[in-house]
């Protein structure tokens, strides 16, 4: 089956629920309407539909392979990737200053699920460059900006983001790798570094690792952390290529899944022959971003690029896996249907049980779209609003929708490919369908960058205790109105989503008044439920955005637009609050009584 874009849904969230002409308002977006939007997705479709999609199947089977420290991609990669950095969406999202586009994230999300959709492996390569450019926009001294951020923005390097060692998993505190400064105001750099992201490739010229270290004499823990830029290849004063640096990939993992994305153990520092190390003595050399003991502060800025595109990522294999799925149960003939209406085998689509499975694949698809549309349109207005309130506004709201966005969107996705394994019955467990790869890749989106329990421990204290509720109450009472509007309407399907969105919300309130009494006296009872208040929440948020899309269509309706998508829309929003948003009273109810059972046993009985 070979991947469609979904660009009149795409633009249809930009238009009704994002506001891209609100959007093409702020100061430097003049241009970026919804007629540019539709431009843009337009091309962009054509790439990952033509060029990098059928790349996928093949890299599965023939992934990224190293030998003696070199990494080589799958056959088509370095050519499809050169395409795409000649095609300038790299830069997409960027500042033209440093020759990119600068089009707002409302647009450049659609594109990055567009190509993680087509191959989610190729896309990462990217998604680690983006992050890279926004931290050395944000922190970099201009000396940094201007050797590093146009040849990244413009794909002719990439850049990575080096956080994991093997004692430090998720707990920064426990690095290890050091930095020592040199008299040229340079660092030499020193350790190991896991899980790597493209840390080795042959796409690309350069690779710019970011890189956390410790300075000798910093304070413990994750005070003490600093970052630095290591390139593989130093960079001259006139921005030609010098000298190899002292960095290695002495191995790629060997996975479950995203098999052609190499996944890199890099050495720094261990004297490799043929680098710098050989006229200056062993250690990497490395530039620091911004100010000492404060690369854990810099560094999460690429985790906050990188954690919303996880999302996306996980949107985007839920839709190669629904488009799959629907294709084979119209294929697929089997048994006779319950009602008779066809009098011999028919095909799967006919059977209750498999629409019902399309239909959770499709609604939960479309929702986390629209929220995770949404949340861009806020990124956007706290960046370039030219009013200062306005900005702080919409940056909390993105800020509270981050989590929501990476956590419910990759754990949707777990549900969406496993249903999309089921609708091809026992061929949805032979490789050669391709159902299963879409399985096995979506399973990393709950684990990278964060898995989705820090995703909701962040929820629950960084974004439900610190303001007291109080971004979370601005959304309730949003979607209160929303529940209005379709009271209001009056159609079966709007009444039915406006009662689900009421209980829903309710159970959501009454969730946030828990964790906010709890969260400090009876820490272990909060937090047995954040990822259930996690799942609540992105629930409800993906089934408001869905409200607010059957309220659209259902106004746009007389005037005959869409006539056939806009009825789609309402039947999918109606069954998501029907068979998904219901599910938000049972995971109040676990959150709020069901604390006690999650730490009752010992430790010694597990």
């Amino acid at each position: 089956m070979s991947y469609v874009a979904p660009l009149q849904d795409m633009l249809f969230n930009m238009e009704h629920l994002a506001g891209i002409d609100q959007v093409a308002q702020l100061p430097g977006f003049e241009e970026a309407g919804l007629d540019t939007a539709q431009a843009v997705l337009e091309e962009c479709a054509k790439f990952a539909q033509g060029v990098v999609a059928p790349l996928n199947r093949p890299a599965d089977i023939a992934p990224s392979s190293w030998k003696d420290g070199v990494v080589t991609t799958s056959e088509g990669f370095k050519q499809a990737f050169r395409q795409y950095a000649e095609g300038g969406w790299q830069g997409l999202q960027h500042p033209v200053d440093f020759g990119g586009q600068g089009l707002p994230k409302t647009i450049g999300a659609a594109c990055v699920e567009m190509l993680n959709a087509a191959n989610l492996s190729f896309a990462l390569c990217p998604l680690l460059t983006d992050g890279a450019i926004e931290a050395l926009l944000t922190a970099g001294s201009d000396e940094l900006k201007a050797h590093y951020l146009e040849k990244l923005v413009t794909g002719q390097w990439t850049g990575t983001m080096n956080l994991t060692e093997p004692q430090a998993g998720s707990d920064l505190a426990l690095v290890r790798t050091r930095a020592e400064p040199q008299a040229d105001n340079s660092y030499k750099v020193f350790g190991t570094k896991i899980f790597i992201t493209y840390g080795e490739h042959d796409m690309a010229e350069n690779i710019v690792h970011l890189v956390l270290a410790r300075v000798q004499g910093a304070p413990e823990g994750v005070k003490g952390i600093s970052l630095f830029v290591v390139p593989k290849f130093l960079v001259q004063a006139d921005g030609s290529l010098g000298a190899r640096n002292d960095v290695q990939c002495v191995s790629i993992e060997h996975k479950l899944g995203i098999k052609a994305s190499p996944t890199a153990v890099l050495q720094f520092g261990d004297g490799v022959a043929g680098s710098v190390a050989d006229s200056a003595g062993a250690g990497a050399v490395g530039y620091l971003v911004g100010e000492e003991n404060r690369g854990l502060e810099y560094m999460f800025i690429m985790m906050n690029a990188a954690r919303y595109a996880v999302g996306v990522q996980g949107i985007a294999i839920a839709d190669r896996a629904y488009q799959q799925a629907a294709a084979f149960a119209k294929e697929r003939v089997q048994s006779r249907p319950v009602d008779g209406s066809v009098k011999a085998s028919a095909t799967i689509i006919h059977h209750p049980d498999v629409r019902r499975m399309l239909m959770v694949m499709r609604a939960s698809t479309e929702g986390c779209r629209a929220m995770a549309t949404t949340a861009a349109a806020s990124y956007d207005l706290a960046h370039h609003h030219p009013d200062a309130a306005q900005r702080a506004h919409h940056a909390a709201l993105y800020e509270f929708m981050v989590p929501l966005v990476k956590g419910y969107s990759t754990e949707m996705a777990q549900e969406v490919t496993g249903l999309g394994v089921q609708v091809h019955g026992g061929m949805g467990f032979i490789e050669e369908t391709g159902a299963a790869q879409h399985y096995r890749d979506a399973k990393i989106l709950t684990i990278y960058e964060g898995t989705t329990a820090i995703q909701a421990n962040d929820f629950v204290g960084r974004k439900t205790v610190r303001d007291g509720g109080q971004t979370a109450r601005t959304f309730a009472a949003q979607i209160e109105e929303t529940e209005q509007q379709l009271q209001s309407c009056g159609t079966p399907a709007a009444l039915s989503v406006a009662r689900q969105l009421a209980a829903a919300r309710h159970a959501f309130l009454e969730v946030v008044d828990y964790v906010l009494e709890n969260a400090k006296q009876q820490p272990n009872a909060t937090y047995a439920g954040s990822v259930p208040y996690l799942m609540l929440a992105g629930n409800l948020m993906a089934g408001w955005q869905l409200g607010r899309a059957l309220w659209v269509a259902e106004q746009l309706l007389p005037t005959g637009q869409h006539n056939r998508f806009l009825r789609a829309k309402i039947a999918t929003a109606q069954f998501y609050a029907e068979h998904v948003l219901v599910r938000v009273t049972a995971l109040r109810d676990s959150v709020v009584q069901g604390a006690d059972s999650v730490m009752a046993l010992g430790i010694e009985d597990f």
